[in-house]
């Protein structure tokens, strides 16, 4: 569980349009833990065989190496390694390679090297969610739902390329000594959070930040909000009767400022974290949130280290369509996707739960008698799904 992000503070946080991007520093650099890019052909969709019958499809611009020490000593930064240009698997010189075809979301390509696909890694375990479908045999549920789950599961997003003023500002911003990550807002709402090892890695990922994925709802932002105010924090000129006084005064005023980000802003919560590959000292895991619909929600994957410092962090904020199906599909899987069961614990009827699935898109799901009776019942209530007026 991800409560905090130890090891790193706040700079002082530049605004481009709808983008407000604030810098995470560190004192001390990971130096035994070292990540860069392998670029792919930006026009091909990519397939990913997860198992033999199961396959994730999606736009893949790059994938991110991992690359550890087994002793803590350094680790080499991308473009010192002296390599063979003959080996397999990664070529002497960087270039860009248009692969089709990919072996799962994380591939360990050598002793210390390991190859995943950022954000997809965590992408692919939100689609999985309850992928399999109904556990029993309800007789609700269509035959497709109980043999064949969720397949195909299918969720929408927007580049950064796309999203107005993203690309401008990664431009224009300032990249700070000892930056080792991001904290992105679009129009004042937590877009991403992207934490690496090392500064040296981060001035290499940062163009990287164009090829994420962002919400739709944080697309629209910046249609409806094409810029945001600046927050300034005065000086107590009052306080000011020196040199010395200014710098404590100036140092007052960033402490302020970090604390206000590190303690109110950054702050990325999770309940289900899954280990997905130990690489020495370090765990690659994915995560996923409460699915809260009252609150924001970001999925996301992150590499710690023995004590839980966190190494390497990239999130996603759901939308708040996807939150509600995440929500729904949890408490299905409570409840054993008894619907009677799992609409009591909603606080609505079954009505209201089939409508419910209906909107958030899961009503191939049920047989198509089993909605029409809902929705029938639903115009003969006074209050549908909603619940009642207290």
């Amino acid at each position: 569980m991800i409560q905090e992000l130890h090891g790193l503070r706040a700079g002082p946080a530049q605004t481009w349009g709808a983008a407000r991007l604030v810098p995470l520093l560190r004192d001390e650099p990971i130096a035994d833990l070292r990540l860069h890019a392998r670029l792919h052909d930006e026009d091909e969709l990519s397939i990913v065989e997860l198992t033999p019958r199961e396959a994730y499809v999606a736009y893949v611009p790059h994938a991110f190496v991992a690359t550890w020490t087994a002793d803590g000593s350094p680790a080499a930064a991308y473009g010192t390694q002296l390599l063979d240009p003959r080996e397999p698997g990664e070529p002497g010189l960087p270039r860009v390679a248009g692969l089709r075809f990919r072996r799962r979301m994380t591939r360990r390509e050598d002793r210390r090297r390991l190859r995943f696909l950022p954000l997809h890694l965590a992408l692919e375990g939100f689609l999985d969610l309850q992928f399999d479908g109904p556990p029993i045999a309800w007789q609700e549920w269509t035959r497709d739902a109980v043999t064949r789950g969720l397949s195909p599961r299918v969720e929408e997003a927007y580049r950064g390329a796309d999203v107005r003023g993203l690309d401008d500002a990664l431009r224009v911003f300032e990249i700070h000594p000892g930056q080792c990550g991001l904290a992105l807002y679009l129009a004042d709402a937590l877009a991403s959070v992207f934490v690496v090892p090392h500064p040296d890695d981060y001035r290499a990922l940062h163009p990287t930040l164009l090829h994420d994925y962002y919400g739709e709802l944080l697309y629209h932002y910046t249609q409806l909000y094409p810029a945001v105010p600046g927050f300034d924090q005065p000086l107590d000129a009052s306080r000011v009767h020196s040199v010395e006084d200014l710098r404590g005064e100036l140092a007052r005023v960033r402490g302020e400022w970090a604390s206000f980000h590190n303690d109110v802003m950054f702050t990325v919560r999770s309940m289900r974290s899954r280990p997905v590959y130990r690489m020495g000292r370090f765990t690659l895991a994915r995560f996923l949130p409460p699915f809260d619909p009252a609150a924001d929600n970001h999925i996301g994957e992150t590499i710690t280290d023995e004590a839980g410092n966190v190494t390497y962090l990239k999130t996603f904020r759901l939308s708040a369509a996807q939150t509600r199906r995440g929500h729904l599909l949890s408490r299905l899987a409570e409840h054993d996707w008894d619907l009677d069961a799992t609409a009591a614990a909603l606080g609505t009827d079954r009505p209201g739960l089939v409508l419910r699935l209906d909107r958030a898109g899961f009503g191939h799901l049920l047989r198509p008698d089993v909605i029409d009776a809902c929705r029938a019942a639903a115009r003969r209530s006074p209050r549908g799904d909603r619940p009642p007026r207290r």
